[in-house]
């Protein structure tokens, strides 16, 4: 029968099917008697059948049309004016149409007719779909003053459900505005700014206790941790659509806002939601997504609070959010510290800190995090010591990198003592050496100074000795400090923000400057975490020598005077370890007295420690006082030194040439100097020039005094003029008149 059946409908025309309804089986076995008799007539019967209908539906069509003029000329006016073709409707047209389009419709099947009449059923749908918010927006009402006053009296008596809904309803319709939504299904409109205000400040203070009191929680007590979550009351299913359309207009707010203020106003009231959002697993990710974005871009009050609120949910849903929580937070970090300047540094180091303290939420879940990463890197620097080519050494040397290999430092440090982790230092030891040592040249050094800080930290939590001092003497050797600097500069090298110096940096005395502030700093650092150690002596022993070695070859006084400082307290540090051995009355063997020995000795306090306390402070404001007072200094402008041009020098020889002949031609009229002398006196110009810095006028003035001295030998140079008479007479005559200084004018702020 299925067989037949299935035969029949591909046999019959649109009409046929229409026009025989839904028989019986009995009918339908009748049918299949007389199906034969059928076919032969249907081409003859089925077209005049069809005519007659298509002739009623043209003249009701028509008849429409008429109507259509009576009820809503406007629309009548409309498609006279853009559709003729529709008014203008014949008979023998539609006719004809209708003929050709029953041609058509034999060389199709049933099915594809009716997913026809479907789409035209789907495209209805959506015409009323679309005219519904135009009715919507007539019947939706304007928020006013008196409205928000009326539901805050209202929530404060007696919260209901009825109430609760009215305003989430206007809450979302001021979040549509926000987002530029106006087709928007909502009861509520809003087009006043202080309106919109007001609702947003009303429902950031009211609504949280409102709904506390309608779901008749019980209060927290003061040392109960753990939250009680609004699920468990009973009213909870009957409130949660509201509920839920309030919590993720709280998302949808903090997404499109772009004030700081405003932004940190209702993430405090987020935070009080958390509950709510840890009831709602959709919303809560929603809000966890919103949360990273404010935590790695937004300002300082803005990325704690959203920082507060990602913790409290991860310490109350580990099992759920802290896996992907961490790593989207890990993604953020890395995008966010692709640039560094003295402005997003302490940003940077906030998400280092914060972002530490999440991982150390789960030490199973941080340890697959940080051994995925820790080989990241480890393979970024395995390419490039393969490659040796300039991208390869580009993606190791750069900012991301380094930050990501002092967040693992800092992670590991935080989470320090832990079974789980402590595998894990030492690989990621050896990829910051490696980093050290991949391209070991002096416009580096920079680099190797942030890796070197980052050792330090990791070696001194984690009570595991790393040798970074070689990588520091091993600057003082390559580097030679009394080469003469190239050239000046004002603005001192923030070795902070930088991890490649240029060619000029490499000439400018505030390199060497930089190079041995940084270099005291980090010895300093390091040696205060070894300075409890049984074995200081032993540890110190190189830098000892290294330190003595480098004050016999360096003479300047500048660069002597703090790594002579350095050396005196590294030996009384060592002396005094020394004296407190000799008391010792156990062996080197025991690992357990000698860990009380040094617990003891880091109570009691050494040498170093004792003056390790006392710079950091020190250092600290220092380095407060350069980050604000460096923008100062930019807008400064400072003396200029007008001097004289060559050709005005020219001019002045050429008119006391007459007064002084001499024999020797090659000398310009300088008779009272060699040519080596000539040479010391053309570098002094050449330093007086460039000079910008009052630290450089104690070299100046060595170099004058050479002159001076070289003036009491005898002069190569065969001059016929008595010496004692116009030496000093003639020098004044070079010389000229004296450098003008124009005086530095500065408003009384400045």
């Amino acid at each position: 029968m299925a067989g037949k059946n299935k035969r029949k409908l591909e046999d019959l025309s649109v009409d046929e099917f229409m026009l025989s309804g839904f028989d019986s089986d009995e009918e339908d076995d009748c049918e299949d008697e007389e199906s034969t008799q059928q076919k032969g007539e249907k081409k003859k019967h089925t077209p005049q059948k069809t005519s007659v209908n298509k002739q009623g539906k043209a003249s009701e069509h028509k008849d429409q049309l008429s109507a259509l003029k009576s009820k809503d000329p406007e629309f009548y006016k409309y498609l006279e004016q853009n559709d003729q073709e529709l008014l203008n409707f014949d008979d023998s047209d539609s006719l004809e149409d209708e003929e050709e389009d029953e041609e058509e419709r034999m060389y199709h099947k049933l099915p594809s007719q009716l997913e026809d009449d479907d789409d035209d059923e789907v495209e209805e749908e959506s015409e009323k779909k679309v005219a519904k918010p135009l009715k919507s927006s007539k019947e939706s009402t304007k928020v006013t003053e008196a409205m928000i006053e009326k539901w805050r009296t209202g929530l404060r008596k007696e919260p209901t459900p009825n109430l609760i809904r009215d305003i989430t309803q206007a809450f979302k319709a001021a979040v549509a505005t926000t987002k530029g939504d106006t087709e928007e299904l909502c009861r509520y409109t809003i087009s006043d700014s202080t309106v919109f205000n007001s609702l947003v400040l009303f429902c950031i203070k009211d609504m949280y206790a409102a709904l506390h009191k309608m779901l008749k929680l019980k209060a927290p007590e003061k040392d109960q941790k753990k939250l009680i979550l609004p699920s468990s009351s009973p009213r909870w299913q009957k409130n949660q659509t509201d509920i839920k359309m309030y919590v993720a207009g709280v998302v949808q707010l903090l997404s499109s806002l772009t004030q700081a203020t405003v932004i940190a106003a209702v993430l405090r009231h987020a935070n009080q939601m958390v509950p709510y959002y840890l009831s709602l697993p959709k919303q809560c990710r929603l809000f966890l997504k919103s949360l990273i974005k404010h935590w790695s871009t937004g300002e300082e009050t803005v990325r704690v609070l959203a920082f507060l609120a990602l913790n409290k949910i991860c310490r109350h849903k580990q099992e759920i959010f802290l896996d992907s929580v961490l790593k989207q937070m890990y993604i953020a970090y890395v995008k966010n510290c692709k640039f560094t300047s003295p402005n997003t540094l302490p940003m940077i180091s906030f998400m280092q800190r914060t972002l530490s303290e999440m991982y150390s939420l789960d030490t199973q879940v941080s340890y697959q995090h940080a051994f995925i990463y820790i080989r990241q890197l480890a393979i970024h620097l395995r390419n490039a010591m393969n490659l040796k080519k300039k991208e390869t050494f580009q993606s190791v040397y750069n900012w991301q990198y380094v930050h990501c290999l002092y967040l693992w430092c800092r992670v590991l440090s935080t989470i320090y003592p832990s079974e789980v982790l402590e595998p894990l230092i030492y690989p990621l030891c050896q990829v910051l050496i490696g980093c050290i040592k991949l391209v070991p040249i002096s416009r580096y050094y920079p680099l190797r100074l942030h890796c070197v800080r980052a050792i330090i930290l990791l070696s001194g939590n984690t009570k595991t000795f790393v040798p970074a001092l070689p990588f520091l003497l091993e600057i003082l050797q390559q580097e030679d400090f009394n080469k003469k600097p190239g050239r000046m500069s004002v603005k001192p090298i923030n070795f902070a923000v930088i991890l490649k110096l240029s060619k000029t940096n490499l000439q400018e005395k505030a390199y060497k400057d930089g190079l041995v502030e940084q270099l005291y700093d980090l010895i300093l650092e390091y040696f205060h975490t070894q300075a409890c150690a049984i074995g200081f002596p032993e540890l110190a022993l190189p830098a000892i020598v290294q330190l003595k070695a480098f004050l016999k070859e360096c003479k300047v006084a500048n660069y002597c005077k703090p790594m002579r400082q350095l050396l005196e307290k590294i030996q009384e540090n060592c002396s005094h370890i020394t004296g407190r051995r000799q008391k010792a009355a156990f062996g080197v063997a025991d690992v357990t007295a000698v860990a009380a020995w040094e617990k003891q000795v880091a109570e009691e306090g050494t040498p170093i420690t004792k003056y390790y306390s006392q710079w950091k402070k020190l250092r600290e404001k220092e380095i407060q006082l350069e980050i604000s007072g460096k923008e100062r200094m930019e807008d400064l402008n400072l003396p200029e030194i007008k001097r004289k041009k060559a050709d005005e020098k020219k001019a002045d020889k050429k008119e006391f040439k007459g007064l002084f002949d001499s024999d020797c031609d090659d000398d310009d009229g300088d008779l009272f100097k060699s040519k080596d002398e000539q040479g010391d006196s053309d570098e002094v110009d050449e330093g007086l020039e460039d000079l910008s810095d009052p630290s450089d006028e104690e070299d100046v003035d060595d170099l004058e005094d050479d002159s001076d001295g070289d003036q009491k030998k005898p002069s190569s140079s065969k001059g016929k003029a008595p010496k004692k008479m116009l030496s000093t007479e003639l020098k004044e005559v070079a010389e000229g008149e004296e450098d003008k200084v124009e005086d530095l004018e500065l408003s009384d702020q400045d």
